[in-house]
């Protein structure tokens, strides 16, 4: 195929009319690898796996699905269940290709943006929990609690955190519907304010309030496989996971 010239190679007889039959077929695989695949909302039928923490269900999963049903109605998502703990395996298996949650560490390839950092507030049932707009540490802790547990046990970010002791009745894995537990009872929960809402909208008797200890916010972030980064399906619901938090945020 190669013969010296001087100090080099130059294509032999053989080797230019190799290059001339195979060179329209490895110019057409080139523009075929090159290409940015064609992402067209209202007929793309791609299936989008997307890891989601139990606090972002009821504020984003049910907005996102209804502009999917007007903009894209043929893309399908596989919604996988994710926390701070487990977040990172899913990345690094390929379980998900995006994931909307709080985070600690990540593999690498992972890119993170910050959707918002929440604050905390109590929710409760005034007409059984003895609590006004203002509550007070007291009034906090001398009633029976709620808390969402990844540990299966009866403790939560207050306990963990400040190491402050409540009197916790119910222990539950997941903040979804949170507001049904606590609807009709004399239970506090401590949650997001985006959750509190979403909560109160189902069950419109709830109230909120702030929370009287120092606790900090975590923030909750938009994470993208960074392989996917410039896929149009994943920046189209990236784009719209947004859109909805500013919205959820600003409500």
């Amino acid at each position: 195929l190669f013969a010296r010239h001087g100090r080099g190679l130059v294509l032999s007889a053989r080797g230019e009319r190799l290059l001339r039959e195979a060179e329209p077929h490895l110019r057409a695989l080139a523009a075929a690898a090159l290409a940015t695949p064609a992402f067209s909302p209202r007929t793309s039928e791609r299936v989008l796996h997307l890891g989601l923490a139990d606090v972002a269900e009821t504020w984003l999963l049910p907005p996102l699905m209804r502009v999917l049903a007007r903009e894209a109605p043929r893309v399908r998502v596989v919604v996988t269940p994710v926390q701070f703990r487990t977040v990172g395996r899913a990345f690094a298996t390929s379980a998900i290709d995006l994931a909307v949650t709080v985070a600690d560490d990540l593999p690498a390839g992972v890119t993170r943006t910050t959707l918002f950092k929440g604050g905390f507030v109590c929710l409760f049932d005034p007409k059984h929990a003895r609590l006004g707009r203002t509550v007070s540490r007291e009034a906090y802790l001398a009633h029976p609690h709620v808390v969402v547990s990844y540990n299966a046990d009866l403790r939560g970010i207050v306990e963990d955190v400040l190491g402050i002791q409540r009197d916790v009745r119910l222990s539950v894995p997941t903040f979804y519907d949170i507001g049904a537990l606590v609807v009709g009872m004399s239970l506090v929960a401590m949650v997001l304010a985006l959750v509190a809402r979403a909560a109160q909208r189902r069950h419109p008797a709830l109230r909120s309030a702030p929370v009287p200890l120092r606790l900090g916010g975590a923030p909750m972030e938009l994470l993208v496989r960074s392989g996917l980064a410039d896929d149009d399906a994943v920046r189209f619901v990236s784009a719209h996971v947004k859109h909805i938090a500013e919205r959820a945020l600003a409500e």
